[in-house]
């Protein structure tokens, strides 16, 4: 004798799921790098941590994270130049590596709790 077995797909609710969970983790891991830039930005009047800001896209599921001074891409890139301490060039660039694994997890993270909904 044979057990009747019923099953519903829920897969596009998973997936439009995972796509949500995925897409708030990246703008929170974009926020979490603009901080830790903005905490190693060469600082005399603090403009060019203030200029730092997050511009998600949707539509191209992308997330930037951008300062908005006109030297903030000389002072990014210029290796030469002496900050205060704490203070460095490649402010961007450095946490982008630093930070990897912890914006990986915030990802994972939101991307789980988005699941358990």
């Amino acid at each position: 004798m044979a057990d009747d077995v019923d099953i519903t797909y829920h897969g596009d609710r998973v997936l439009a799921q995972i796509e949500a969970g995925a897409w708030e983790g990246l703008v929170r891991a974009a926020e979490h790098l603009l901080e830790v830039s903005s905490e190693l930005a060469p600082h005399e009047e603090g403009d060019l941590a203030r200029s730092g800001t997050v511009t998600p896209n949707r539509r191209a599921y992308r997330v930037s994270v951008s300062y908005h001074r006109v030297y903030a891409r000389r002072q990014h890139e210029e290796l030469t130049w002496r900050h205060a301490p704490g203070k460095t060039a490649k402010y961007l660039e450095g946490p982008m590596s630093t930070e990897r694994a912890t914006m990986l997890r915030i990802i994972q993270r939101a991307t789980r709790n988005k699941m358990r909904r």
